[in-house]
């Protein structure tokens, strides 16, 4: 498994703790919730990447939340799974604060992340909303004056 998935895991285990207990955020960036052995075992990159996708999940939660709110077809933002949630809140913080990835891995690692923690259908949602989300950025990056 690739450093960058283990981040984006941690980062979605992360946020799914912040919306189940609402911990801090300093309390999410220490990582302390995390099993040390398997701390100890991480890269300084993987972790700096764990923790920049966190901050900027939690720190624009109302931004991230108001665009997958606009790609939930008939179903109210109060009722998604909160795995589901935390997936699609890392993934649309990938998609909005890291232009140097391209959309399509960051669709692709929450899709993975998704078959492996979410429900049988949690990955096709998650495509469904990321990939809207996707197509709205791509239209706001096309009318913005040069």
């Amino acid at each position: 498994m690739s450093a960058r998935r283990k981040a984006r895991i941690l980062a979605f285990q992360a946020l799914y703790a912040w919306e189940a207990s609402k911990s801090s955020v300093e309390e999410l960036l220490s990582l302390n919730w995390l099993d040390q052995g398997k701390l100890s075992q991480m890269d300084e990159e993987t972790l700096a990447f764990t923790r920049l996708m966190i901050a900027q999940a939690v720190e624009n939660a109302t931004e991230i939340d108001r665009r997958i709110t606009r790609h939930l077809a008939h179903w109210p933002f109060e009722r998604l799974k909160k795995v589901d949630l935390a997936i699609l809140r890392m993934g649309v913080a990938c998609l909005l604060f890291q232009p140097g990835i391209s959309p399509g891995i960051s669709i692709d690692e929450a899709i993975e992340i998704a078959k492996e923690y979410g429900s049988e259908e949690s990955y096709k949602f998650i495509n469904g909303v990321l990939d809207g989300i996707r197509r709205d950025l791509e239209s706001e990056r096309m009318r913005q004056p040069i």
